[in-house]
């Protein structure tokens, strides 16, 4: 997440209550209510899976990574690590005539001391592009992790299970999104009738890379957060590679970006080099040029939107890093302040309105002979309007509403007429 922890499409949304509520149990496999027919156990691998880039086989099951492991490897970060398992956009998809879907899993949290505790991490059902149930896991790791000083402590839990029931008679597509901010290691999947993996859908693929933004910190499960809501409202099939506290030029992401098939590619930038304080202006300006290079490489003629930062006050034009407030924590709240000094801004220390400038210039600049490359300026998304209506609760990131808020006002500026992700006309 933008906070960086230490060492550590479809339908539009529904707007009203799911017609099925899953009932998440922790007692093991074969106790409790069943369906008639016996269960069938399927083995999760990548043709039932989207969103995932990867699929790691662990002790209890397996982990999909949104970043490939050659990725992982070229960073020491556990933060990093810990973001690519957290399987934002990533959701289960088959075909079947189960009524009844039950799903082992060993989900990793994150718990701040003395901050106020998180919502358990969702899984959302949809049976044939439509909402149908949602749901939440018990048992599983926690990660307690002490901001103040850094130390973070590892609890072992239990597995936990997820079961959606009464699902609809008769042959349907089935698809389970996982949660976006849990890791989470599959470890069983089983129904009442066979399963098998769904033939391609024909929607384009929308390749997507941000920070804790755009994996949906905040967001209220993992069909809200805004790139999932903006892919839905698109018609698109979403791979999001935001990794919190990850946005930050890395060349091994942008390989990434380069190898994955997709038909639109959009990449934030921003928050996370001025959060982190990680490089000055001197080092930004090529590296993104790099960055964009690199992803050129894959994708010479693909629509690729370079987005800057979304508003966020602290950070306008001071730099980071960005800090816990102590004072807040103190008293139950998760706050951050800008921990930098305004007037090193002389000295290329960078803030998000230097940001915002150089990356408009530097795409000005490249889409003079680049005309599938296009820029649009965050606070489009979410500006001092917004911020005045839908504060940022914790001074970094938006809520449920402000991500529904961003999805929208993506969608009608990607998808829509004359947009540079617009279906082109025949």
């Amino acid at each position: 997440m933008d906070e960086r922890p230490p060492p550590e499409p479809g339908a539009t949304p529904a707007s009203g209550p799911p017609a099925n509520t899953g009932v998440s149990t922790n007692v093991p496999a074969g106790e409790g209510d069943r369906p008639g027919a016996a269960p069938i156990t399927t083995a999760v691998t990548m043709d039932l899976l989207r969103g995932a880039l990867e699929l790691e086989r662990t002790a209890s099951g397996v982990l999909p990574h949104r970043l490939p492991a050659r990725a992982r490897a070229q960073c020491s970060d556990p933060g990093l690590a810990l973001a690519s398992a957290q399987p934002s956009g990533v959701r289960l998809a088959f075909r079947t005539s189960a009524t009844v879907v039950e799903l082992d899993t060993l989900r990793t949290r994150m718990v701040y001391r003395g901050a106020p505790p998180r919502p358990d991490g969702g899984y959302e059902l949809r049976v044939d592009g439509r909402p149908a149930g949602r749901a939440t896991t018990t048992g599983g790791n926690v990660l307690l992790v002490d901001m103040a000083t850094g130390a973070a402590e590892r609890r072992p839990g239990p597995l936990g299970t997820v079961r959606f029931a009464d699902l609809p008679r008769g042959t349907k597509d089935v698809e389970i999104w996982l949660p976006h901010n849990e890791v989470t290691e599959l470890v069983a999947l089983r129904t009442d009738a066979p399963v098998a993996a769904v033939p391609g859908t024909g929607r384009r693929v929308w390749l997507h890379h941000g920070s804790s933004i755009s994996q949906g910190s905040d967001a209220a499960g993992p069909t809200t957060t805004w790139p999932a809501l903006a892919a839905s409202l698109g018609g698109v099939e979403l791979i999001n590679l935001g990794l919190s506290g990850g946005a930050l030029l890395d060349p091994f992401t942008a390989r990434a970006l380069r190898d994955t098939p997709a038909d639109l590619i959009s990449v934030k930038i921003g928050i996370n080099l001025v959060n982190t304080d990680l490089m000055r202006l001197r080092a930004f300006v090529p590296a993104v040029h790099g960055f964009l290079d690199t992803v050129r490489e894959g994708h010479p003629t693909t629509p690729l939107l370079v987005v800057s930062p979304i508003l966020c006050p602290i950070h306008e034009d001071t730099p980071g890093p960005s800090v816990p407030d102590l004072g807040e924590l103190g008293a139950g709240r998760l706050m951050f302040r800008a921990g930098g000094d305004p007037g090193e801004r002389a000295a290329g220390r960078l803030t998000l309105t230097v940001v915002r400038d150089e990356l408009a210039r530097i795409v000005r600049e490249r889409a003079a002979g680049d005309p599938y490359l296009a820029h649009l300026d965050g606070r489009a998304l979410y500006g001092a309007a917004d911020h005045a209506e839908l504060p940022l609760p914790d001074g970094l990131h938006p809520d449920a509403a402000t991500h529904r808020r961003i999805g929208e006002r993506f969608a009608a500026h990607a998808f829509g007429t004359g947009g540079p992700f617009a279906v082109p006309r025949s």
